[in-house]
């Protein structure tokens, strides 16, 4: 026992003793098991807790975490198997401040709590964001001069991601990210009213870290820099920004082949986007809303959304801003082109296909996507030859880029060029994915 331990337990023991009256801090990856996803989504505190409690190995008892609740164990045991999700706000946040769920997680705002750190002009409900970074005060507080700088280096990354993709970068912006751009949230001195032009700055930032963990196959790890940046623009109302998010969140999930979150979170951004005056953004969101239904081969609905993008963008005045100048006709006709070909409609989805390759110098990475999209289009014209001609143009331009993205919009190429194997233009361009290393677990059994 050391001499100025007044405890009756060892400094060890004590520690012990300390987790079993109160639940541990966990890291952000903790939370985003499915499981919490899940209950998250329900909306259901009993379900957080069950999650809570088999996240731990071995399971956690129902009656340690009663201790940390405030609640006896046969409390919780109802809890975790009730039908009905509990409503009581006091109560849930209390719950969520003893098991300390990040607040970004929850379906509801934590009030403001003495000693939470949350009051002022902090970044709010952000522990699980900058659990990692040393908190290090400002005396000079953050300016739009620092401000302008991180988004020129946001702009710098974006243009690098854009023409190699996101594997080359990607350290670089998450280093920036936890280096520079969150203790200045942190710092909770903001200068000259920009607290909403760093939040909205920082969210910016954390958008391209999203792609760039996307595009180099790290699906969970860009999920949740999506939701941080989404988090971000709520805390300052920033409904374009937020729009944004949920759009790009939206694409995601159509990538990953998960239409039904697509479609949902395609309609949470035209709800949002409807509060802003930028009709290119209304349009994105709606575009987003009809590649999901395309995937659910949902016509009559697919339909109807790519009409109302295509109103929404020609009525637009033309006034977008920085972040969504990439959202242009070539990108809106990429969409276009994806949703009839999952449509099964690939005569109309070609003339799109065509358009979307009239793009502007700097995105090269989304142009290996056209011309592979119109390659796939081709394939399922059985207009085999041009398809393979195209596909390898594809491939040609597919050197350069660190980018896992590439080689799925190649690999569904291959897919559906599978059926027509042994023809001479087929295997030459199966010869073509060996030579570049490019093959798939699931598909590469077709180019070995």
């Amino acid at each position: 026992m050391a001499t100025d331990n007044n405890c009756s337990l060892c400094a060890a023991c004590g520690r012990q003793d300390e987790r079993l009256v109160r639940a541990p801090e966990k890291p952000t990856e903790f939370w985003m098991a499915s499981d919490f996803r899940d209950a998250f989504v329900d909306r259901h505190f009993g379900r957080v807790i069950y999650a809570y409690r088999y996240a731990h190995n071995p399971p956690l008892t129902q009656d340690m975490v009663a201790r940390w609740l405030n609640l006896s164990q046969g409390q919780v045991s109802n809890l975790e198997r009730a039908v009905r999700a509990p409503q009581e706000l006091v109560k849930l946040e209390r719950w969520a401040r003893a098991l300390r769920v990040p607040e970004a997680l929850l379906w509801f705002r934590l009030s403001e709590a003495p000693g939470s750190g949350r009051g002022g002009g902090g970044s709010r409900g952000f522990g699980w964001f900058t659990e990692t970074v040393p908190f290090v005060p400002d005396a000079r507080g953050v300016g739009l001069p620092e401000v302008e700088v991180m988004r020129g280096m946001t702009r710098t990354f974006r243009q690098l991601d854009n023409r190699f993709g996101g594997g080359h970068a990607r350290s670089v912006v998450g280093n920036y990210l936890v280096g520079e751009a969150v203790p200045m949230l942190r710092g909770g001195r903001f200068r000259d009213g920009v607290r909403r032009e760093l939040f909205a700055a920082v969210a910016e930032l954390n958008q391209l870290a999203g792609w760039m963990a996307y595009d180099t196959g790290d699906v969970d790890s860009g999920r949740r820099h999506l939701r941080q940046a989404l988090a971000l623009c709520k805390e300052v109302g920033d409904d374009a920004l937020a729009a944004e998010m949920l759009a790009g969140m939206s694409h995601h999930a159509a990538f990953c082949r998960v239409p039904v979150l697509a479609v949902d979170l395609a309609r949470g951004a035209r709800v949002t986007a409807s509060r802003t005056p930028f009709g290119v953004l209304q349009a994105e969101a709606a575009v987003m809303e009809a590649h999901g239904l395309a995937l659910q081969r949902n016509v009559k609905g697919a339909v109807a959304a790519l009409n109302d993008a295509e109103r929404l963008f020609s009525a637009a005045d033309g006034e977008v801003p920085e972040w969504l100048g990439y959202f242009d006709a070539a990108y809106l006709a990429a969409k276009f082109a994806h949703c009839f070909r999952d449509l099964g409609r690939p005569d109309e989805a070609e003339g799109f296909a065509r358009r979307s390759l009239k793009m502007i110098e700097g995105y090269e990475r989304g142009r290996l996507f056209n011309t592979a999209l119109l390659a796939s289009i081709l394939a399922d014209q059985r207009r085999v030859e041009e398809a393979c001609e195209v596909g390898l143009a594809a491939l040609r331009m597919a050197g350069t880029f660190d980018s896992v993205r590439t080689v799925a919009y190649l690999m569904d190429v291959v897919t559906r060029l599978v059926p027509f194997r042994g023809e001479p233009a087929v295997e030459e361009l199966f010869a073509g994915m060996r030579a570049a290393g490019i093959t798939g677990s699931a598909e590469g059994q077709h180019v070995q």
